[in-house]
């Protein structure tokens, strides 16, 4: 058999297997692609980690709430507008002392932190009605801490399709509120009985 122009014949070795004859193997696992928070997460934008002098978590109570994106403040946590959210009312429930990791909180920080956790996920109910929630908290940078110096719980609503092709392919993602609409809304409605 004569070579077809590609080095692939006799002698050549074996003939390249086409992909599409094996079969699909997965992890079962999906996949959220966000490149978009890759400014805040490596950029020069990303807020410095080096201390409570420069933690925007610490600095966001005092300023007002409307500034500060606070939504809702307790005696030992606050509620704060993640600054570049995965969806309208990503929330991150705060210890207002600079504690790096959750072993850290005194049990009345953890109480309150668990408080206020449950009550965002009522009230962005109550405010957006999403399909779902993803709660998390990452612990050090190698966990994807973009402020790991500052413990904070994420509370992110999500939404049937919120997942679309505008982050991949256009490098935007659609956010259908404002982050001054989005705290209002969740400010007036914290606490409400449902």
């Amino acid at each position: 058999m004569p070579g077809d122009g590609r080095g692939h014949g006799p002698g050549d070795g074996p003939e390249p297997e086409d992909a599409a004859d094996f079969p699909r193997q997965t992890d079962g696992f999906e996949r959220l692609w966000t490149p978009h928070r890759m400014v805040y997460v490596a950029g020069p934008e990303k807020p410095k980690d080096d201390g409570d002098a420069d933690c925007p978590f610490c600095a966001a109570p005092g300023r007002e709430d409307s500034d500060g994106l606070i939504a809702a403040r307790g005696e030992h946590v606050f509620a704060v507008l993640n600054l570049y959210p995965y969806n309208p009312g990503h929330l991150l429930i705060c210890p207002y002392r600079h504690v790096a990791d959750y072993t850290d909180l005194t049990a009345e920080e953890t109480h309150e932190l668990g408080a206020f956790t449950q009550e965002a996920m009522r009230t962005i109910r109550r405010v957006s009605g999403p399909a779902g929630f993803n709660l998390g908290m990452n612990q050090g940078a190698v966990a994807g801490a973009g402020i790991a110096a500052h413990l904070h719980q994420h509370v992110v609503p999500r939404f049937s399709g919120d997942a679309n092709f505008l982050p991949i392919i256009a490098q935007t993602k659609a956010l259908p509120q404002v982050h001054d609409e989005v705290r209002r809304l969740v400010s007036e409605a914290w606490g409400a009985d449902a």
